[in-house]
């Protein structure tokens, strides 16, 4: 059993998998392991001594950002109404999406080499979906026959469709529309203050298109004169 970090090597750890996370989502796999060590503020050493080889750190990476988004679930629903709880979630899910996107190159290998770590992620991630969903079908803010797998399915069809796009923002406004859909009929009109509606970002997103188109004709305009 491997001792436990010093409070300022457990911090220095922390920080690289933090900033490992953000670069191989920006990225990919192949990033610069010196700018990782740099950004997080400790050197090349301290890297390699953590993590001996780049599968390594791409490994602890998966590991920290899969606990991380199943261990936020309890808080969101301690601190936010089930229905709003799920929303933060879904757009953690993403995020979390994005960066194994990044690592997609080395992933694949990682967890065939890894027994049953895929299964046992795969399961804590169910279990974190079946939590929120289960406290809002509790509070009557989420159907009934929600399934927990289907909206993780649903989930990583939008992360492949957004990521595709490179469109961040589109992730959001279809997630909203899961929701909608997810959401009883009696709960619609009592949507949390923090959910938007599909229609409300969609109605946002077209009077920005529409202020901007706007905008370029009035400077067509005044080159023109």
């Amino acid at each position: 059993m491997p001792r436990p970090l010093r409070a300022d090597a457990q911090a220095n750890h922390e920080r690289l998998l933090d900033v490992a996370a953000r670069a191989f989502a920006q990225d990919g796999a192949d990033t610069s392991l010196k700018a990782i060590a740099a950004e997080a503020g400790v050197g090349i050493g301290t890297l390699y001594r953590r993590f001996p080889t780049r599968d390594d750190l791409i490994e602890a990476t998966y590991r920290s950002e899969t606990a991380r988004l199943c261990a936020s679930a309890p808080r969101l629903l301690a601190e936010h109404e089930p229905r709003t709880a799920l929303r933060r979630w879904m757009e953690a899910f993403v995020d979390y999406m994005l960066t194994k996107r990044g690592m997609a190159n080395a992933l694949p290998g990682i967890l065939a080499a890894r027994e049953g770590l895929r299964l046992q992620s795969r399961a804590a991630l169910g279990e974190a979906a079946t939590a929120l969903i289960e406290a809002g079908v509790a509070a009557g803010r989420l159907r009934g026959d929600a399934v927990p797998h289907d909206v993780l399915m649903a989930l990583g069809g939008i992360t492949l469709i957004s990521g595709h796009e490179d469109r961040r923002d589109l992730a959001s406004r279809l997630i909203s529309l899961l929701l909608d859909g997810l959401t009883p009929a009696a709960a619609e009109s009592s949507a949390g203050p923090d959910e938007p509606s599909a229609a409300a970002e969609s109605a946002g997103t077209s009077r920005t298109s529409r202020t901007s188109r706007t905008s370029r004709t009035k400077e067509s305009g005044a080159d023109s004169d």
